[in-house]
């Protein structure tokens, strides 16, 4: 790319970023009440996206009972299970099971 290609690239991923940062305070003004729709969507999105990602990351294991084939999967995610019940934080069990992932990988098998 020459050098005005990247300047005019980095324009406009900044302006993208700043438009996605500023128009949600521009389009749900604090005065205003919270649309319904937000709320729902602030409630039942969160679980749903951690769900989706739980389903793409399982997708391509092979749960066969010879040698150690799934076994890290599913002792990661027992451990996210875990950590969810015991502190209801959602970021600390996605850390924690790709943390215990990454590390049975690394050390153990």
């Amino acid at each position: 790319m020459t050098n005005l290609e990247t300047i005019i690239t980095v324009a406009v991923i900044v302006l993208g970023t700043a438009i996605t940062r500023f128009l949600p305070f521009l389009i749900f003004r604090s005065d205003k009440p919270t649309p319904k729709y937000m709320q729902f969507l602030g409630n039942y999105l969160p679980p749903a996206v951690f769900g989706m990602l739980v389903i793409y990351c399982l997708k391509d294991v092979l749960f066969v009972f010879e040698g150690t084939s799934g076994l890290p999967e599913l002792i990661s995610l027992a451990a996210t299970l875990v950590l969810h019940l015991s502190f209801r934080k959602m970021l600390l069990s996605l850390i924690g099971g790709t943390a215990c992932y990454m590390l049975l990988l690394q050390f153990v098998f």
